[in-house]
């Protein structure tokens, strides 16, 4: 086993200009809300505080959330199928945690510092670490000027507690605040972000990282990697804003739009199907919460020309003016020390918005031990491709000296640094591209899961067809030609086999996210949530219908969910 050795600390004592009980999480008076979260929890944190175990406290007006009503004939988000299966999973100890969303300003290094939202004042936030089994217990207070939500991506957890709001939960409102509570089951490496917007693209992300009680690697320290790309507070830019201008979409402009199957560039017909709301009107009327209204200053930030070979093509749509590893430019890396020999595990997390990241750790070979969260069989890279949303996890034998970490943002031209420092040496230039970006790259579909969580071969019982649609032109993503409705949902059956038939239509990749279970790629390939598709490639993945909900699929580019390319897995009663 391990000596800890991780680069983020844990644990906190005080939320300045905060006083404690604000962060009281109430007893909730409803009775849905009783079932969901038991008795309240009393917590004090900078941002995050962890303890195990406390008494409860009273109710508080100013608890949010809670769950919609019941949709006719699907399991409700909160409904007893719901309770049975958290009870399944045997809740362990109770981890309290207290976290604060406010509007901070960020120092990202090189002399930059941005007006932005974020937990805690700190870009990642704080690192939440937790034991598999254990009862997570988190009080979000929400100090933005909007409403807003906590989604943790990865976990199969019970589905009150997903954090989509007009789904499976009220929106967190300004000054008022709301309890996640819920078992973390399954060991591995995850993280935490909103669902409200586009406010994932501002500084509101963090690790969650779940440990395994039994854990079979050895390894002397630990390295969480947090990838990002950065727009927020620049020259009056906001994601936003950001949006306001990719939803105008480029007209004519032969950019975007598959060109068979009767698609046309810039004029779509989506198999037969026809939309007259504009992308800009659809973003109004889809959300739940209010956002501040895009700014008209800043530069614009469209991207043209930005090409991939491993992405298919087209790479992305904005144009970042930063490329983060830690919240941190590479004029001012995070420099991780570590001695010579060291074997170090390092947990790679992409939170970006638009930007697939290919990695590499200079003069070091990574053996790639996890994905998602879920164990492969040890393969060997020089690098790896991470989509948004992805993780995986490597390990490495240090050598002696000072090494980047380089994140490559694919087909953007531009990179993000983090150091490794065993020795003596100089750090090395911003610039710096790692030999190793050019080596040998084990995609997922070439990895395999370990034997003890492969998925047993098995005859679908339901195959569920998602044509991945839209174009750059109109800027109209979609899935099987319609943007996302919430009453809208793709209907499974506990205990069934599931196939998910991913087509993608369009001339852009798009990393598709299942929240609350894992999928398996074909043929005994990885466990995961999260999958690049290609463009004009179709990827079929398996799931076991066993966590009963309603249950978001949707692209993890946030520009592109949050034009429509979303949709709902919902469990019939």
């Amino acid at each position: 086993m391990r000596t800890t050795g991780t680069s983020r600390t844990t644990r906190t004592t005080h939320i300045p200009g905060i006083p404690p009980t604000s962060l009281t999480s109430p007893t909730p008076s409803a009775p849905s809300r009783r079932a969901v979260l038991g008795a309240g929890i009393a917590a004090v944190g900078s941002g995050l505080l962890a303890a195990c175990s406390g008494s409860a406290a009273p109710e508080s007006p100013r608890d949010s959330g809670g769950s919609p009503a019941a949709p006719q004939g699907y399991v409700s988000p909160n409904g007893p199928e719901v309770a049975a299966a958290e009870a399944r999973r045997r809740p362990g100890p109770v981890r309290k945690i207290a976290l604060t969303a406010a509007p901070a300003r960020l120092r990202l290094g090189g002399g930059r510092t941005v007006p932005t939202w974020a937990y805690g004042e700190e870009l990642p936030g704080r690192e939440i670490r937790v034991t598999a089994g254990d009862t997570l217990a988190l009080t979000l207070a929400n100090h933005l000027p909007a409403a807003t939500s906590l989604h943790w991506h990865g976990v199969a957890l019970r589905n009150d507690m997903d954090g989509v709001p007009g789904l499976t939960q009220r929106p967190v409102e300004p000054g008022a605040s709301f309890t996640y509570r819920f078992t973390a089951a399954h060991p591995g490496t995850y993280w935490f972000h909103p669902h409200s917007g586009v406010q994932q693209d501002r500084g509101l992300y963090a690790p969650l990282v779940v440990e395994d009680p039994k854990e079979p690697l050895a390894y002397d320290k630990e390295w969480v990697v947090v990838l990002d790309d950065w727009v927020d507070g620049v020259d009056g830019s906001t994601p936003d804003a950001v949006l306001a201008e990719l939803s105008r979409g480029m007209g004519g402009m032969n950019h975007d739009g598959m060109g068979n199957g009767g698609m046309s560039h810039g004029g779509m017909d989506h198999g037969g199907m026809s939309h007259s709301m504009s992308a800009m009107s659809f973003s109004r009327t889809r959300r739940t919460e209010p956002s501040p209204s895009p700014s008209p200053s800043g530069p614009s930030r469209m991207m043209m020309g930005a090409t991939s070979r491993l992405l298919g093509g087209d790479a992305g749509d904005v144009a970042y003016p930063y490329y983060l590893v830690n919240g941190r430019t590479p004029q001012d890396p995070q420099t991780f020390r570590a001695r010579p020999g060291d074997r170090i595990r390092i947990r790679l997390v992409n939170a970006g918005g638009d930007t697939a990241f290919r990695v590499a750790l200079g003069g070091h070979t990574m053996t790639v031990t996890h994905t998602d969260g879920f164990p492969v069989e040890h393969a060997e890279a020089d690098t790896l491709l991470l989509g948004m949303g992805e993780r995986y996890d490597v390990l490495v034998t240090a050598k002696d000296g000072v090494f980047p970490l380089t994140a490559l943002a694919e087909g953007k031209r531009r990179s993000a640094l983090a150091v490794l420092r065993t020795g003596s040496g100089a750090a090395p230039d911003p610039s710096v591209r790692t030999a190793e970006l050019d080596g040998r790259l084990p995609t997922a579909d070439r990895l395999r899961a370990a034997a003890g969580v492969r998925l047993p071969s098995r005859r679908p019982d339901r195959t569920i067809r998602l044509d991945l649609t839209g174009s750059m032109a109109a800027y109209d993503w979609g899935l099987n030609g319609q943007r996302y409705d919430p009453a809208r949902r793709l209907a499974v059956r506990a205990g069934e086999r599931v196939r998910l038939s991913f087509r993608n239509r369009t001339r852009m990749w798009h990393p598709m996210h299942l929240h609350g279970h894992t999928f398996a790629l074909p043929g005994g390939g990885p466990r995961k949530d999260t999958a690049i598709v290609l463009p004009g490639r179709t990827l079929e993945v398996d799931l076991d219908a066993d966590n009963p909900g309603l249950w978001m699929i949707h692209c993890h580019n946030v520009y592109h969910a949050e034009s429509g390319m979303m949709t709902v897995l919902g469990y019939r009663r």
